[in-house]
């Protein structure tokens, strides 16, 4: 199929792009310099610059007071979106990891959202299943284990509000996700795509933005 108005994204027009969205703020940069310092091996799992100003500008766009999230690494997504939440807002977040999320809370008391933030680490699933079944969140987003991707859907869907939003990252999964004999994560993303897509519960909309983004709004 021909791409109409397509333009490829080199670095320059990358840079173009994050200078002239909503720059980090110093405890964003802090949190993106020791993610890669300190932990160059996965600093790959933190969140493009690009996102956190977009997590931001969704929790005001959607007025957004309670969020959940899945895959907390670091921290820099639940920071950006913590950041803009209203007086009285709060963020639960998911995580297995105590080693990388203690850098998430060092940077989440320095930026004064720390009282925000409800940090849950063990088994995701287990967490979002064990939350009421009703629909009391107004957005979440995902971006953890990818083979989990399904599971951490069903359990949250049902708990957005109607006209609540869904946000989850690396939907592209580095472009292997149109491979024919896509294995591993790769397949469990292409599965999962397929999923959202066929979910009558939602609409959604899949976009080229970082690792691919797939936005869904509750029916």
């Amino acid at each position: 199929m021909a791409r109409n108005n397509s333009t490829r994204l080199t670095d320059e027009l990358y840079s173009y792009m994050l200078g002239h969205n909503p720059p980090l703020d110093p405890v964003q940069r802090m949190l993106v310099e020791v993610t890669h310092t300190e932990l160059p091996l996965v600093a790959g799992k933190q969140v493009a610059q690009e996102q956190g100003p977009l997590l931001a500008f969704l929790v005001r766009l959607t007025g957004a007071r309670r969020i959940v999230e899945v895959g907390t690494f670091t921290g820099l997504s639940a920071l950006s979106m913590a950041q803009a939440l209203p007086a009285g807002g709060t963020l639960l977040t998911c995580d297995i990891s105590e080693e990388w999320t203690e850098r998430a809370r060092t940077a989440w008391a320095k930026a004064g959202v720390a009282d925000r933030i409800d940090l849950r680490i063990g088994d995701a699933r287990q967490t979002l299943e064990s939350l009421p079944q009703e629909q009391a969140f107004d957005m979440a987003f995902i971006d953890a284990d990818k083979i989990n991707y399904i599971a951490y859907w069903e359990a949250l869907v049902p708990r957005i509000r109607q006209g609540g939003l869904l946000v989850v990252d690396n939907v592209f999964f580095h472009g292997e996700v149109v491979h024919p004999e896509a294995e591993g994560h790769a397949a469990a993303i292409k599965e999962f795509n397929d999923h959202v897509r066929q979910d009558q519960r939602v609409e959604a909309v899949m976009l080229a933005v970082a690792d691919g983004l797939t936005l869904a709004r509750r029916k």
